[in-house]
């Protein structure tokens, strides 16, 4: 049986959960909640329905030492819960600038987990960041409610292709300047 690709990427501690690089093991429940129209209609890069290997390839470029992304699952399963709840990640776009990203299980959408998760990578700033970005579909208030209660300034509205939704999507854009 081959092992999990060790990713250096840190482990980060939260209250309830810890964000962990992804592995393989994760495929099956990554695949179980990305599957679903509700979660994969809120963001740009899920498409509906899974195609067959894609969360296979997602995970394997998460692992790759040559990611522009690095990706954590939120990881809730040393205080009894989900091995999986979400995905996080920071995707560099230049030098000291990120883009974050994530998204949250059904299962635990209203309880204050991708705050959680969007406070603690922030707060342990893997990448050395000075400036993280982050846009929202803007039929999603519950994500941009999260961004400002994180801190996140509001910059502007865009738009952006949902892969999901086959479609051009206004989004809202936010920025957060770490010191």
């Amino acid at each position: 049986m081959k092992h999990d690709m060790i990713v250096n990427q840190p482990v980060i501690e939260a209250d309830r959960f810890v964000l962990r690089p992804l592995r393989r093991s994760d495929q099956g429940l990554i695949e179980m909640y990305a599957g679903e129209k509700e979660l994969a209609r809120m963001t740009s890069s899920i498409p509906h329905p899974l195609p067959p290997g894609s969360v296979e390839a997602y995970i394997a470029r998460a692992q790759s030492d040559a990611r522009a992304e690095d990706t954590w699952a939120m990881d809730g399963s040393a205080v009894g819960g989900a091995e999986v709840m979400g995905v996080i990640g920071l995707k560099r776009i230049d030098l000291g600038k990120v883009e974050i990203g994530y998204w949250v299980a059904p299962a635990f959408w209203n309880t204050g987990l991708a705050s959680e998760a969007v406070k603690t990578l922030i707060a342990a700033n893997p990448l050395m960041s000075d400036t993280v970005f982050a846009a929202v579909f803007q039929d999603n208030p519950a994500s941009a409610r999260v961004l400002t209660n994180c801190g996140f300034q509001y910059l502007g509205d865009a738009e952006s292709f949902s892969v999901a939704r086959d479609a051009a999507v206004p989004t809202w854009t936010y920025s957060l300047k770490l010191d």
